[in-house]
């Protein structure tokens, strides 16, 4: 087994906090990992990215070639545009739809969408709105986590452990919205 995954946003939509979970839930499985990030200038709402590659045999690098990204898992859809020259034949996009307008000339979304559309059908979710449901809006990294679980080849109750070790220090309602909120993404990508 090997998944090559590209997680990709805007600094402070929790892109790291997604890699930690998946990081966790893949060492507990006795998986290896390689992660590269790129989070610099992220306090300004810059792109903030991590690839992400996962196998049950070694790895030698940590980046992911053009064209062999098994998952592109974005949280902003102009940052899932942007990482479709990596995703591979038959890969998954799941991208959030709320955009994240930080530039002059942002396209309009009708255009991000049918670029994002030409690759496939791309998992669209309404990650903020879900979030709210799930108890908080901050949740939404992890409604996209689970709207992107059955493409990670890692158990979605494994991931759930994972979100239990991150926000455990942080106490019990919090773990419960963050669980809540990755259940509701899962729903997404299992109906």
């Amino acid at each position: 087994m090997q998944k090559n995954i590209i997680l990709a946003g805007v600094g402070g939509q929790g892109i790291l906090s997604i890699a930690a979970v998946i990081d966790w839930a893949a060492l507990h499985e006795g998986l290896n990992i390689r992660q590269a990030e790129v989070h610099g200038m992220s306090q300004r709402g810059g792109a903030v990215q991590s690839h992400l590659r996962i196998a049950d045999h070694e790895l030698f690098a940590d980046l992911i070639a053009l064209g062999t990204a098994d998952l592109i898992l974005s949280v902003e859809p102009l940052e899932a545009l942007r990482y479709l020259p990596w995703l591979a034949p038959g890969g998954h996009v799941v991208t959030a739809l709320e955009p994240f307008v930080n530039m002059p000339g942002y396209p309009p979304m009708e255009e991000i969408l049918a670029e994002l559309g030409k690759a496939g059908r791309p998992v669209q979710v309404h990650a903020a709105e879900i979030a709210r449901e799930a108890g908080s809006a901050r949740a939404s990294n992890m409604v996209m986590l689970g709207a992107g679980a059955p493409f990670t080849g890692i158990a979605p109750e494994k991931l759930e452990a994972g979100i239990e070790a991150l926000f455990g220090a942080k106490g019990r309602d919090i773990v419960d919205i963050n669980i809540r909120a990755f259940r509701k993404g899962l729903e997404l990508s299992n109906t």
